[in-house]
């Protein structure tokens, strides 16, 4: 098998009871009130291995595995679960399909840079693995989409990892559902903007770093150490920058306040300089969420009777929030919590892949209306843009050979 093609190893069985219409087994074995679910972690950047310090505080998660095409950062994460189980029993892979292929693991997190959730996610779930993915999920609206489809088709828990959408913003879910201030027809969400073409200079590849694996889908360019410390979501090749990063949680929050994160816009205008001073999202009910512009904070909101804002939230003197009940969190233990709770009884976890996915899509569509500077008109039944064939081209990505999704 060449390097870089994407096994196939143990899920034909899979492939073929999926095309008769059988049902998939829900886990790779069958939970127990006392049974451990058993992790690996694919992406043991900084975050990945912040992630990864949350699952271990779960007395019912084993995790046996981490992998990361940067030996430091691998070695890092190997450390950090064999000190918190007292051995050496972690496995350190490079490959992420050599953990995927594996039989007895049930849940992955995945914490690669965004050009490979997509392809990592759908590889694990195509192998019986549920899947927590750190934020933004996706990289194209299409990969949304197709990522979708899979953890229906093969029946698995995928959890987006936008933590702040209720961790952080629940106060605003209240007020703003409770009615506080009235009708709500405009948000603000204040986060970075769109990514750009990378020219980093070339530097010498590392000995420690698979520079052909971290690229993987993307075009190919020369290493440079900033891409694989956390600097890469400047760059469109990689990320959709501040838009996509900040703004799954943010634009998350407003759209989860507002009840539309299960829909999408019908129109994105980037902003003109003269009657559009901001990116204006506008949904069929008449709401407009604006990128930027917000007098105070990350999230504004204005209503018929009042407006609130980060301040507010912050202030230990705020109003107390309507006493009203918000489906959130299943389990406890916060969005970990949420996940493992939905591995074991098989719901569908607070940020499941459909509701990450209409986030995500936002803020893509938010990002092309940048890069191509017009109005899109945006039809959210069929993910589509109306009329305008080359904004179409971005909702997709070519990828690099042989890392196609299927």
């Amino acid at each position: 098998m060449g390097k870089r093609q994407i096994s196939r190893r143990g899920f034909l069985h899979q492939g073929a009871a999926a095309s008769l219409g059988i049902p998939l087994v829900a886990s790779s074995r069958a939970f127990g009130a006392n049974d451990r679910i058993v992790m690996a972690g694919i992406g043991m950047g900084g975050q990945g291995r912040g992630d990864l310090g949350g699952f271990l505080g779960f007395s019912q998660v084993q995790v046996v595995a981490v992998c990361d095409v940067v030996g430091r950062h691998c070695q890092l994460a190997k450390d950090q679960v064999d000190q918190r189980y007292g051995n050496k029993d972690c496995r350190a892979y490079r490959d992420f399909r050599e953990i995927t292929a594996r039989p007895d693991i049930d849940a992955v997190l995945i914490g690669t840079p965004d050009h490979w959730h997509a392809i990592v996610s759908i590889e694990a779930m195509k192998n019986g693995k549920d899947v927590y993915c750190e934020k933004p999920e996706t990289l194209t609206i299409r990969e949304g989409r197709q990522m979708t489809r899979i953890a229906r088709r093969y029946g698995r828990v995928f959890s987006g990892g936008s933590q702040r959408v209720w961790g952080d913003y629940n106060w605003f879910h209240r007020m703003v559902r409770g009615g506080a201030i009235g009708e709500v027809k405009e948000a603000w969400v204040n986060v970075g903007g769109p990514s750009g073409p990378c020219y980093l200079p070339p530097v010498e590849t590392p000995h420690d770093v698979d520079w052909d694996m971290w690229l993987g889908p993307a075009p190919w360019r020369p290493y440079h150490p900033s891409l694989t410390t956390g600097g890469f979501r400047a760059y469109r090749d990689y990320s959709g920058g501040g838009t996509t990063d900040w703004g799954c949680h943010t634009f998350g929050g407003a759209l989860f306040c507002l009840g539309l994160h299960q829909t999408g816009p019908v129109e994105v205008i980037p902003p003109d300089g003269k009657e559009c001073p901001q990116l204006t999202l506008r949904f069929a009910n008449g709401v407009k969420i604006y990128h930027g512009g917000g007098w105070d904070g990350i999230l504004n909101f204005r209503g018929t009777e009042g407006e609130i804002s980060e301040k507010g939230f912050r202030d230990q003197t705020k109003p107390a929030p309507p006493d009203i009940y918000i489906p959130n969190y299943k389990g406890s233990g916060g969005i970990f919590g949420d996940f493992l709770h939905c591995v074991k009884t098989r719901e569908k976890p607070f940020r499941d892949i459909e509701i990450a996915h209409r986030t995500a899509t936002v803020c893509h569509l938010a990002n092309i209306a940048y890069w191509l500077n017009r109005p899109l008109k945006w039809d959210a039944e069929k993910e589509e843009i109306v009329g305008d064939t080359e904004a179409n081209r971005w909702l997709d990505r070519p990828k690099r050979g042989p890392w196609a999704m299927s």
